[in-house]
């Protein structure tokens, strides 16, 4: 049975550091991009699996409801699977569909209106925030937590929901 060693939601999906730095330091061995519109176009599908062919990982493309239904139909596999994302609506999706996640990392969601910075790297909205704390509810084990890169300080779920009181 495969494993989701971490889930991050990064708006550039596969880049330098996930392929590298955040992937190697939880012992990943396969990168799952979710993300329906790469999944049904076939160039930004090929420029996905391009740029992480370099990584040695297994890479996968999938559609949202395709990765709820790879996890209940094969668990994965053997993979110590990084399940990544662009948007916290979508990753809440795959969770509450039954894909199990114990840690949760919000890594690259740029500033635009209406949203709040946590870190430098991430800024959220109030909704977005709502969605982590109903996972974080509804998981209480999961360790949801901000961070761009493992060298850098992380900022907790708790910590987040301050700034925005």
């Amino acid at each position: 049975m495969g494993k989701v060693v971490l889930a991050r939601v990064d708006s550039r999906l596969i880049h330098g550091q996930v392929a590298t730095n955040v992937s190697k330091s939880v012992g990943a061995n396969a990168l799952f991009v979710v993300d329906d519109v790469s999944a049904h176009d076939e160039f930004t599908k090929n420029i996905i699996l391009g740029a992480a062919s370099r990584t040695g990982y297994k890479i996968r493309v999938l559609k949202e409801d395709g990765a709820i239904r790879y996890w209940q139909d094969r668990q994965y596999d053997d993979f110590n699977v990084m399940l990544i994302t662009k948007s916290i609506e979508v990753m809440h999706k795959i969770i509450k569909g039954g894909v199990p996640v114990e840690n949760l990392n919000l890594g690259g969601i740029p500033q635009s209106p209406g949203t709040t910075p946590v870190i430098s790297q991430v800024a959220i909205t109030q909704a977005q925030l709502d969605l982590l704390v109903d996972l974080q509810t509804c998981y209480p084990n999961m360790n949801i937590f901000f961070q761009a890169t493992p060298s850098l300080k992380k900022v907790t779920l708790a910590e987040a929901v301050k700034l925005f009181s």
